[in-house]
């Protein structure tokens, strides 16, 4: 993902060579600087990997998450139209009941 944007591999610092001039660096201090370059890009790769991973991870999550939501919405949506039935045929029992009561003379 990142690899495309990178210039240099570790592996390319490392074999990297300079041309030595009369007045140039001293080779010890440009390969000690070098050595902490391979690290740092050795460090980062190493943290690329793993927050790639991280992502593929948490997108995985988050797609059977998402698959989650919408099985609890279409479940909720099939409940709600229940009790709204039973609330009725509640009603409907007690009107019944009412209307028995006036029928039958048990006026109690």
């Amino acid at each position: 993902m990142y690899s495309d944007r990178l210039y240099l591999t570790p592996q390319e610092i490392l074999e990297k060579e300079f041309k030595i001039d009369a007045r140039g660096y001293r080779p010890q201090e440009v390969d000690k600087f070098l050595d902490m370059v391979i690290r740092d890009y050795t460090e980062y790769s190493n943290i690329i990997k793993h927050l790639e991973k991280n992502i593929k991870d948490l997108t995985d999550d988050n797609i059977k998450l998402k698959q989650e939501i919408r099985r609890l919405q279409e479940v909720a949506s099939s409940n709600s139209e229940v009790p709204s039935r039973s609330a009725n045929n509640v009603d409907l029992l007690k009107r019944i009941s009412q209307l028995e009561k006036v029928v039958y003379g048990n006026n109690e």
